[in-house]
């Protein structure tokens, strides 16, 4: 029998004053009631009631031991009903942590409306490129685009990573627009180097059928910073190859284009991810706040299996 289990059935031996008032209260028998307290003396090493056969007596240790156990239980109670409280308000510190370029461009300009639905959830904002240990540093929820996999953690997927090759206007308009993939090799490109690991981020071209290939071409330029990269496009330093994310504002804006459909990367681990520990009961705070993301995804034309650069219409099509 745990020990939990013999402080409530010792209590309730106080409360009813006999072994077969205390089985009733805790939904036993007399002879169970009085071997737990038996075990429990012989653990303490005190008498906690004085026996007879006609009575019950609670000795001064006894009392005192009382006391403390039953505000030790009270305290657990409490402490219990406050977390549970806790899980099913939506309230407390919200830990997120958020890629650079995606807690830029697409969280910051949600928070002003989530917080205003809800008051009492508290935000603690960390962004970076770094996979960092989100159990060891107590985090709640990340942004990635990509994830590791790790048992500990579920994964949700927020959309698919979808690259499109952009160019500014004014870069087309002085150096000219390709018209298939090897053209490309004659102009200039901005590339990505991927901070953890320090390679290129690898550009994909359709060929004649619109499959997209792997191309090996020359970046005259090189950031490892996402907005960079786009600004960079944008004033005419070359072509890159952006996450939607990155392009949106500027191909709305008319400071960028898209040349080719969308390339969409086949691999499973492609996307947006909301990452959180795996645990039994999901806190509220973190359930509301991936919620209101995937609907102000939905308003922008996004979701688990799509974004809005499948609807994009670029400058040259497959076999234009």
């Amino acid at each position: 029998m745990d020990k939990l289990r013999s402080l409530e059935i010792f209590l309730a031996t106080c409360d009813g004053g006999s072994f077969a008032a205390a089985a009733r209260l805790c939904n036993s028998d007399p002879s169970t009631v009085s071997k737990s307290i038996g075990r429990l003396e012989a653990q303490l090493g005190l008498t906690l009631f004085q026996r007879s056969t006609r009575q019950l007596r609670i000795t001064s240790a006894g009392e005192r031991y009382a006391d403390t156990v039953r505000k030790m239980i009270q305290d657990l109670t409490t402490c219990e009903e406050e977390l549970k409280q806790l899980n099913d308000s939506p309230c407390g510190t919200l830990k997120i942590s958020s890629a650079v370029c995606y807690g830029h461009l697409y969280l910051r300009p949600l928070l002003k409306a989530f917080c205003e639905t809800y008051p009492d959830i508290k935000l603690e904002l960390d962004i970076n490129d770094f996979h960092v240990d989100i159990i060891e540093n107590e985090i709640d929820i990340a942004l990635r685009t990509g994830y590791l996999k790790d048992s500990r953690l579920v994964a949700r997927c927020l959309s698919p990573m979808d690259f499109l090759i952009c160019a500014s206007p004014d870069y087309l308009k002085t150096h000219g627009t390709p018209s298939c993939p090897e053209d490309f090799h004659k102009h200039r490109w901005v590339g990505f180097r991927i901070k953890e690991t320090q390679q290129l981020q690898p550009i994909f071209l359709p060929d004649k059928t619109g499959e997209y290939m792997p191309y090996e071409l020359e970046r005259s330029h090189i950031t490892d910073d996402g907005e960079a990269m786009a600004y960079m496009c944008a004033d005419g330093l070359g072509f890159a190859q952006l996450p939607h994310f990155l392009a949106k504002k500027g191909l709305e804006r008319g400071e960028l284009v898209s040349l080719y459909p969308y390339f969409r990367p086949p691999h499973p681990d492609s996307g947006v991810f909301a990452i959180y520990p795996k645990r039994a009961y999901l806190p509220v705070k973190v359930r509301v706040f991936v919620d209101f993301l995937t609907r102000s995804l939905a308003d922008t034309g996004e979701g688990s299996t799509y974004t809005w650069a499948e609807n994009w219409t670029p400058m040259i099509d497959f076999g234009g």
